[in-house]
């Protein structure tokens, strides 16, 4: 069984303490994740190891030590075999998201989801609920991108021909030896955070300035643009439904409502949000985007929304969007530039400033 770890700085919690993103917690079938303050707390003991939380996790910020999505991409590509099974290859079939089950289908021109286990897991009936969900969306996906291929659920039931007994947690004293002293020390470690049966707690401090300002592509959104440039490209560009795509958004603008505060762009962790160096406009790119709804939960005047609709013209021809395009002028109270959306004269800055001394003042009745 796999050891579960946070990257704190990579979770989108970690960003701003308006987020309310919960993915992980909701997504885990043994209730071994919870929020606790800011960021997700893990209980090693009650983990099974599934990776369902490393799949849903928008900015990829879980991740197993024994299991990597992204090297079991290229190792099951490499492979003529089309099933994943939890006696295979993989934790759960819950471990992949809908952007490797599109990536993989088209690729390996089939893909079989092995359900042949679940009835018989402790964890299967929860499995089964969000799997069925997630299937029918990458294949509403794959159909609407006129892909011939499936992703199919399959009760097969596979088992090893030679089936390999889980080692005791103590194994490794039994074969101890001095020039593995390091080896055993570290297994040890790992086997004693495997079984502490409380919720160890994550933070961010001072040195993770420079990686939370970093932005940064998901390896799996890395791995579904390249397989998207080996497909055919659909006769026309379907307009979908956006609550089918689970993984990425196109939103739209309220003009009326946008203070021009800046934070939607400065926050957003992959750069799907930009502007330019005067900050004189909000560029959107919906192939950046992992819906991680940053973006709306720090937005105080609800200007963002996501659409309803999404074109998949932008999986095969990203284009960059103007959301929109501010006024840039000088500050008539302290001379800086700023950006503004009407006749406004002095920036937000001073305008808070003036606001709180009018209320300390007993003038803002």
């Amino acid at each position: 069984m796999g050891l579960l770890s946070l990257s704190p700085a990579s979770c989108v919690r970690a960003l701003s303490i308006n987020s309310a993103c919960t993915h992980c917690s909701k997504v885990c079938p043994t209730d071994a994740i919870v929020i606790t303050d800011r960021l997700p707390s893990i209980n090693q003991a009650m983990c099974v190891g599934c990776a369902g939380c490393v799949a849903s996790c928008p900015t990829e910020a879980l991740g197993l030590d024994d299991f990597s999505p992204t090297e079991f991409f290229f190792s099951f590509l490499s492979d003529n075999e089309t099933l994943v099974s939890c006696q295979k290859n993989i934790p759960c079939i819950t471990a992949l998201g809908s952007e490797h089950l599109i990536a993989l289908c088209g690729m390996k021109k089939a893909l079989r989801l092995d359900i042949g286990h679940c009835s018989e897991c402790s964890i299967g009936e929860r499995v089964m609920r969000d799997m069925l969900v997630r299937v029918e969306n990458v294949n509403y996906a794959l159909e609407a991108i006129e892909s011939p291929y499936r992703v199919d659920l399959v009760s097969e039931g596979y088992t090893a021909e030679e089936a390999k007994e889980e080692k005791d947690r103590r194994d490794f004293f039994k074969t101890f030896r001095l020039n593995k002293i390091g080896v055993i020390k570290e297994n040890f470690e790992r086997e004693v955070r495997l079984s502490t049966d409380e919720f160890m707690t994550y933070s961010t401090d001072s040195s993770h300035t420079q990686e939370l300002r970093t932005k940064k592509i998901t390896d799996r959104r890395k791995l579904f643009f390249t397989a998207l440039k080996r497909f055919e490209k659909p006769s026309v560009y379907h307009v979908v439904d956006a609550q089918m795509i689970s993984f990425t958004s196109q939103k739209l603008m309220d003009e009326s409502k946008c203070t021009a505060c800046e934070l939607c762009y400065r926050i957003c962790p992959t750069g799907a949000l930009t502007s330019d160096m005067r900050s004189s406009k909000i560029d959107f790119d919906p192939f950046l985007c992992v819906k991680c709804h940053l973006c709306h939960d720090v937005c105080e005047s609800d200007a963002l929304s996501v659409s309803t609709s999404y074109n998949l013209k932008e999986w095969y021809e990203p284009t960059v969007q103007n959301m929109i395009t501010f006024s840039v002028r000088r500050c008539d109270e302290c001379g800086l530039i700023f950006s503004s959306v009407g006749d406004e004269k002095i920036c937000r800055r001073c305008r808070l400033e003036e606001e709180e001394a009018m209320e300390l003042w007993g003038l803002n009745s």
